[in-house]
């Protein structure tokens, strides 16, 4: 078995660079309106390019991964999204911005191929949970980080500078990947689905199988749930609720950096149950009702920190869940294909969510913000119980053919 040393700590590192680099333009939204001459809706619809893009090159990208190595990939991903943030500083014209969030669309498809492709080949697969929990974690913390400490450098100066210390964040992850004799070089490619399953068709086949599919679309709704919180909260909790800029932020701030310790207990509950799809909804049915009580409720700052910080707790914990799902369903040899696939859901989500929360802001409804959230945390525990229900009803199929 290849060495662990070192592994997980760097593709955990670059998984918080990626989720810096998501959060970045979300992170620095009230102050950008003005900087660019535009509205939410252009705003959303740079986002929305972003995860586009990201989608259509997830599965491309994953089959780079099996066939060319996780780690060259993951390299030159995290160089071209650093450089695409590097552009925004250097330009920072509403045109160029949508240039630079193509480029870091192109450099975020790849990461959750490359990552999970190198932790399948090199974690003891008995302390896999915990592994997806803490590379979801290092992710989750580099979200968390952006509102807290972007606004603020913008603050001290401009946006601009806040953008250049996204590209520095990124750099200086890439330079830790190209340590000598570090984890991730010894690392070798992925044998491709033919080369492990000797039958590529019937690999085919298991990669566009129902169950990924399912596992698809479950990760569009999940994208759909958070994704209104994480991006459009600020400004929607200033318009809305009259929150001031700094409690807006401490409750984002809460929010994520929940979510990333609601992981970690995740990871746990991953290596100890297998009814994934029960943990999942119980976590996202209590979440959806305190999202609703945001959105009506009036919460003081004070008490807006706490239950948005709750509320990311429950939303993290379900992510080394479903982690696990998508390991469980992928062909031996395939895993960054498959990631690749599934992964591009959060893409589409992306895509689809932005311009219609943007909408949402302009026209004076910013407690819609929160009101989609709780549909899409609605939807997503339908779609789990739904999905559970259903591999209940397969075991019990299978024993009872096999007795």
């Amino acid at each position: 078995m290849p060495s662990r040393i070192g592994l997980l700590p760097q593709v955990a590192t670059a998984h918080s660079i990626s989720h810096l680099h998501i959060m970045a333009l979300a992170a620095l939204f009230p102050l950008l309106p003005a900087w660019f001459g535009v509205g939410y809706v252009e705003l959303g619809l740079a986002l929305s390019l972003f995860n586009i893009v990201s989608a259509l090159l997830q599965a491309p990208m994953g089959f780079a991964v099996d066939h060319y190595g996780a780690r060259r990939v993951l390299i030159a991903g995290l160089a071209l999204g650093s450089c695409s943030f590097l552009l925004i500083a250097l330009f920072p014209t509403y045109t160029w911005l949508l240039v630079a969030m193509a480029l870091a669309g192109v450099a975020n498809a790849v990461y959750h191929p490359a990552d999970y492709a190198l932790l399948a080949q090199g974690i003891d697969p008995a302390r896999m949970g915990k592994a997806f929990s803490v590379h979801t974690f290092a992710g989750f913390l580099g979200a968390a980080v952006a509102p807290l400490v972007l606004p603020a450098i913008a603050a001290a100066s401009d946006p601009r500078l806040a953008f250049v210390a996204v590209a520095l964040a990124g750099f200086a992850a890439l330079a830790l990947l190209l340590v000598p004799g570090s984890g991730i070089p010894r690392i070798a490619p992925a044998r491709t689905a033919k080369a492990a399953a000797g039958k590529p068709d019937n690999a085919r086949r298991r990669l566009l199988s129902p169950m990924i599919l399912t596992l698809t679309l479950l990760f569009v709704l999940l994208n759909l749930s958070t994704s209104a919180i994480e991006k459009f909260s600020l400004p929607a909790l200033m318009q809305g609720q009259g929150i001031a800029l700094p409690w807006a932020n401490a409750a984002l701030s809460a929010f994520l950096f929940a979510s990333a310790f609601g992981v970690l207990s995740g990871g746990v509950l991953a290596d100890r149950t297998r009814r994934h799809g029960l943990v999942a909804a119980a976590a996202f049915s209590l979440a959806a009702l305190l999202t609703a009580l945001v959105a009506t409720a009036g919460f003081s700052g004070q008490a807006l920190v706490i239950v948005l910080g709750v509320i990311g707790f429950l939303t993290g914990v379900i992510a080394p869940s479903r982690d696990m799902l998508v390991r469980a369903a992928s062909p031996k040899g395939a895993e960054g294909r498959t990631f690749g696939i599934v992964s591009s859901g959060f893409n589409i989500g992306g895509a689809l969510g932005p311009v219609g929360f943007g909408w949402l802001l302009d026209r004076g409804m910013p407690e819609g913000i929160f009101w989609a959230s709780v549909v899409f945390m609605g939807l997503t525990v339908v779609m789990t119980l739904a999905q559970e229900a259903w591999r209940s009803r397969s075991s019990r199929h299978i024993k009872h053919s096999c007795s």
